[in-house]
């Protein structure tokens, strides 16, 4: 009787440390994603940035050529 305890017991056991492993990994799986997100969010910022820069350049520039006609 005493062995099937143990048995039970040591069953139990091994079941919350895969839980916990499972648990880690799906965390960890998740923490990427949002990284990966963050970064292709920067990314795309980053470019409506560079965007806003060209054309605010070339407003500039069009002012100025439009300036040195008059």
């Amino acid at each position: 009787m005493k062995e099937i305890i143990a048995l039970v017991s040591v069953l139990a056991l091994a079941g919350c440390g895969v839980e916990t492993a499972t648990t880690a990994a799906t965390v960890a799986t998740m923490k990427k994603q949002e990284v990966e997100q963050g970064k292709k969010t920067m990314d795309q910022m980053q470019q409506q940035i560079n965007q806003t820069m060209s054309q605010a350049q070339q407003n500039s520039q069009n002012a100025a050529d439009a300036a040195e006609k008059n």
